[in-house]
């Protein structure tokens, strides 16, 4: 570790140098084959001697020493190992004792660690060798972008409404039929006051689509309109999350998605936490028993798609992209063709969905590095808290500054959802078997930094991805940027924690502004096409203040993307929605080509049917939130401030075969049962043959009938 490094070597060494705090550098091989050496002569004797006698003078811990015989040889290679110098982990079985009373509970133990021995890459001893260094030079304070310049990144930044979004998302709605889907879904929602995983909760409660079931529709919905293949979805869980996960699933029959279309893949059960800066394992505060463990990061995800051959199968069955997205963000797919259409243009490999980010934003930013000594260039996240002084040391006085003509700095914010072209991607997986570069970042008590606040982990993340990518690969890595407004609100705070962020200005990112900004973009789509679309004034429940409305919810099989709304709405000035009102639509076969709605519409085109919607006004008393506190027994709405009611709404259902039929709930308005609503007629109301009273009335001998 001590060992000094030529120029030549010191660069390479800062490929894994990306991290927020300290990332590993590059091994010699000798530094690589050492700890190794210890464990593959054990590995031959074991091979050797499969019941290998303890003898009393061993060493090892009494405790340890008494229950040897009874483990396999594997196992009592691997607890050898954890007591030797090399690891210096043998206060882990110091506490033991000889009686047979707790072996259930040491037998337990051994199969923890030979489970994280599994799961991590070269082991416990690779885990340990990794943590020593990284922990050395967090101690020392090392820069992990020493030697690496910034600049601007390759990449496009967009509006809704433009030509140039136009043109581009035409592009990617080609390539829309060639996508498989990754979702990182390993969380559960006890930060939000949910008991259950995160993709169980609804979008909104208009509707009241899972994030998971809103993620299958859209996938089918691409599935039937662009692709002559099944699209496929692999989503990573982890312990706590496998068992909701596939019990969702089951229950919902995958929500209409074949089962063979879905590949689940777990993490483990996480990495030992650590105690000092010698890369002591901690053991769980409540029993000596079992290890402390923490989330190895989301990272993880690029191994489990190797191990699980799950790229390379995806590319054998002609999947061209890859896309990552977040298990609660309910606008994730809004740009999704206009990223595919930027990674096509400009053949990226990797390209980072980004929104517009203020200088010195509490944001990382995307950045293009080139290390000023070998040459070598990527473009990846840095966090925001080196992004500034890194630009200062580098030849930017005024650091992360503002662009002048844009007013947001040039570095966009990384919000973590990924584009890979799918077989580059694939070539690295196996190259690399998904190993992504670690950092540690541990909190320390003292000055000198000795000692922990509490137990540190190495981390990895997923978009760290380009810091494996080499040569011409490399500089194939981009953004696309467009308003966060159109592309990302996750749900992952509390209630309460979101009151205080966004008391300081800072999206509260709670369960209410989710839902609100999942209207809202549909709204935003809607206005970019010329619809009359009005804003309700902001409200607030529980604390938190959005905008609830009109609440628009468009299911996928009717708009997938902006790209469809002019097909679907073709006359937008004859588009009006109030600010009350509550409009959702579902069907590939409806077309709606003028509506003035104030109120409550819900429109469902059966599979097969095909209708138009035309010269519809509707006024009803709507739909209705109803504020609820903190108590409320449904946590649902409880997080949320509010439940919603339907006091009254028109329901349209368009048949196959052309037939329209309606009805209403809840009690209309006045102006409603006199509204002209004679496009949407139910043939079976009145006699074809003759005008009714509404085609009298204008003296000509049209019916009025629109032949569906």
């Amino acid at each position: 570790r001590s060992k000094k490094s030529s120029k030549k070597g010191g660069s390479k060494a800062a490929v894994n140098k990306t991290a927020p705090a300290a990332a590993a550098p590059a091994i010699s091989a000798a530094d690589e084959a050492a700890p190794y050496a210890l464990f593959n002569e054990m590995v031959r004797q074991a091979k050797a001697n499969p019941a290998p006698t303890v003898k009393s003078d061993s060493g090892l811990p009494p405790g340890l020493e008494a229950i040897l015989p009874s483990l396999t040889p594997p196992q009592q290679i691997l607890c050898k190992l954890l007591c030797s110098p090399i690891l210096n982990q043998r206060h882990l079985f110091d506490q033991w004792t000889t009686s047979m009373d707790t072996n259930q509970e040491k037998f337990q133990f051994v199969s923890q660690l030979e489970s994280m021995d599994k799961a991590y890459p070269n082991g416990l001893t690779g885990y340990i060798k990794n943590a020593k260094i990284l922990l050395e030079k967090s101690k020392m304070g090392v820069n992990p972008l020493d030697g690496w310049k910034p600049s601007v990144p390759t990449g496009e930044a967009f509006e809704i409404g433009t030509n140039e979004f136009d043109a581009v998302e035409s592009i990617g709605m080609e390539e829309l039929g060639r996508v498989g889907f990754v979702l990182v879904a390993g969380g559960l929602g006890e930060r939000l006051g949910y008991g259950d995983i995160k993709i169980g909760l609804p979008t909104e409660m208009t509707t009241e689509t899972k994030y998971i079931q809103m993620y299958i529709e859209y996938i089918l919905a691409l599935q039937n309109k662009y692709a002559n293949i099944k699209l496929p979805l692999c989503i990573m869980t982890s312990n706590d999350t496998i068992a909701g996960t596939k019990k969702i699933l089951t229950e919902n029959k995958y929500f209409g998605m074949d089962e063979s279309q879905v590949t689940i893949v777990q993490q483990g059960e996480g990495v030992p936490a650590l105690l000092d800066n010698d890369a002591k394992i901690a053991l769980d505060p409540k029993s000596q028993y079992k290890i402390m463990a923490k989330p190895h990061g989301h990272g993880d995800i690029h191994s489990l798609l190797y191990s699980h051959k799950v790229a390379q199968n995806w590319v054998e069955q002609g999947i061209d992209w890859c896309v990552f997205f977040q298990d609660t963000n309910g606008l994730a797919f809004h740009t999704l063709p206009l990223a595919l259409g930027v990674s096509k243009k400009m053949d990226l490999v990797m390209n980072s969905l980004t929104v517009p980010r203020k200088a010195k934003q509490a944001v990382g930013g995307i950045a293009k590095l080139i290390n000023v000594e070998s040459g070598e260039q990527r473009t990846i996240n840095v966090e925001y808290n080196q992004l500034d002084p890194l630009l200062r040391a580098t030849g930017y006085p005024d650091g992360d500054a503002n662009d002048k003509k844009t007013g947001f700095s040039p570095f966009p914010g990384n919000i973590n959802q990924l584009v890979f072209q799918l077989k580059p991607y694939a070539e690295t997986l196996e190259r690399t078997k998904g190993v992504m570069p670690e950092f540690v970042n541990p909190k320390y008590k003292d000055a000198e930094k000795t000692i922990f606040k509490k137990p540190t982990r190495l981390e990895c993340m997923m978009q760290e991805f380009p810091t494996v990518l080499e040569g011409d690969m490399a500089k194939r890595v981009g953004f696309t940027s467009i308003a966060n407004e159109l592309c990302f609100s996750p749900v992952k705070n509390a209630t309460d924690d979101g009151i205080g962020l966004q008391a300081k200005g800072t999206h509260p990112g709670v369960a209410a502004s989710g839902e609100a900004d999942q209207y809202a973009a549909s709204r935003i789509i809607l206005r970019s096409i010329g619809c009359q679309v009005e804003d309700a004034k902001p409200e607030t429940y529980r604390g938190i203040s959005v905008v609830p409305g009109p609440a628009v919810v468009f299911k996928p099989d009717f708009c997938a993307c902006p790209g469809d709304y002019k097909v679907k709405f073709p006359n937008p000035s004859k588009i009006k929605i109030s600010a009350r009102s509550t409009l959702v639509v579902q069907g590939a076969g409806v077309t709606i080509e003028s509506l003035d709605l104030d109120g409550a519409l819900i429109i469902e085109c059966e599979e097969g049917a095909t209708g138009v919607i035309k010269d519809l006004k509707v006024q009803n008393e709507g739909f209705a939130r109803i504020p609820v506190d903190a108590s409320d027994s449904n946590e649902i709405i409880a997080m949320r401030g509010y439940r919603v009611e339907a006091l009254a709404t028109k329901n349209i259902v368009v048949k196959k075969g052309g037939d329209l039929c309606f009805e209403d709930f809840g009690t209309p308005s006045k102006s409603d049962a006199t509204s002209n609503t004679r496009a949407i007629a139910d043939p079976k109301q009145h006699d074809l043959s003759k005008p009714d009273s509404a085609e009298k009335a204008d003296g000509k001998q049209e019916c009025g009938c629109v032949i569906l």
